[in-house]
C-alpha cells in the first residue's frame, strides 16, 4: 500500500480519543527517563493512565497543538508503550480501524486499512 498523506503529526486524534494505561515501570524515577510522574493517575494495581485520556472528553496531558492540523507529544521520546506500539505502521501508509474511530470522533475523514 503507498503512503497516503497523513502522518501522526497532523492527525492526533487517537490522543484525544482512547484512554491510555501503562504499567507503573514506565514511569520516569528521576534517574531514568519515562513518563513524567506528574503526567499519569494511579488506575489499578501497577497500572497507571496518561491524565485527560480518561476524561469524558479524552485529550492527553501530553498533547499539544490541533488535532487535525498540527500536533505533538511533548513527552515523545518518553511515551508509554501503548503510544508506541498504536499506529506503528503510519509511518508507511498502514493504517488501523482504531485510528479510523479516533479520527471519527473529530469529524476527519477515514483512512484506507489494508485489511
Amino acid at each position: 500500500m503507498a503512503a497516503y498523506p497523513v502522518s501522526c503529526t497532523e492527525c492526533g486524534a487517537c490522543c484525544a480519543a482512547f484512554r491510555v494505561s501503562f504499567h507503573r515501570s514506565e514511569l520516569s524515577d528521576g534517574q531514568c527517563s519515562g513518563v513524567p510522574v506528574a503526567m499519569a493517575v494511579f488506575e489499578v494495581n501497577n497500572t497507571m493512565r496518561m491524565r485527560g485520556t480518561d476524561d469524558a472528553s479524552p485529550r492527553c496531558i501530553a498533547l499539544q497543538g490541533t488535532v487535525g492540523e498540527a500536533v505533538r507529544c511533548g513527552i515523545y521520546a518518553d511515551r508509554p508503550s501503548p503510544c508506541r506500539e498504536f499506529g506503528a505502521l503510519a509511518v508507511i501508509g498502514i493504517y488501523e480501524r482504531a485510528c479510523n474511530r479516533a479520527r471519527a470522533m473529530h469529524g476527519l475523514p477515514a483512512l484506507p486499512v489494508d485489511d
